[in-house]
């Protein structure tokens, strides 16, 4: 019981969101309490529980996406198992020569090379998939800390870039007091 009281109150302090007052307090003023958005605390929420951080960051479209990568790559990980197990069982039978009854269908189709081969390939995929779920983990935190940082990102309407041609001085001619005849290029103005 007080480690489901401990395990809540953990729990409570990670989701309740963190404020800070900015500025002091003056006379006739209300202190304006800014929230923070943690990419820290995003990270930590997507490691312990996949979509949590994407969650923590409203971002809720992306969910169904990590919980479907992680069924997807879960679902070739636990077949690749099931099949390098029966594949294994088969090998040991046939290699070991035994003569008690087995069901297994590879025992009577397959020789023993073959069936190490067959092994061999289903535990090199069963290996990728779970090396593919912990890639998948690890960018579903990635995705929730760029997110976090991104947060509160300003993206207003005074920034612009403008692309115009112009003609541009030369400025590969050494001699100072010739000419600079002017060659066409592109202008870059970029505004923030």
């Amino acid at each position: 019981m007080r480690m489901l009281l401990f395990l809540f109150i953990v729990l409570m302090q990670l989701i309740i969101p963190v404020t800070r007052a900015s500025g002091q307090a003056v006379a006739g003023e209300q202190n304006e309490i800014k929230y923070v958005h943690s990419p820290h605390k995003a990270s930590v929420y997507s490691a312990i529980l996949p979509g949590l951080g994407q969650f923590y960051n409203k971002k809720y479209w992306k969910i169904p996406i990590v919980y479907a990568g992680i069924g997807t790559i879960g679902y070739f990980a636990l077949a690749n198992r099931a099949e390098y197990r029966k594949a294994n069982e088969a090998y040991i039978y046939v290699f070991n020569e035994e003569d008690y009854p087995i069901d297994n269908d590879l025992v009577g189709r397959y020789d023993a090379n073959t069936l190490r081969d067959i092994r061999d390939f289903y535990r090199r995929n069963m290996e990728l998939s779970y090396i593919l779920l912990a890639v998948w983990h690890a960018l579903n935190i990635i995705d929730a800390a760029v997110d976090a940082h991104f947060f509160h990102y300003d993206v207003s309407d005074n920034l612009s870039v403008q692309l115009e041609p112009a003609f541009l001085p030369d400025l590969s001619s050494r001699n100072r007091y010739s000419m600079a005849t002017p060659s066409p290029g592109l202008r870059v103005r970029i505004h923030f």
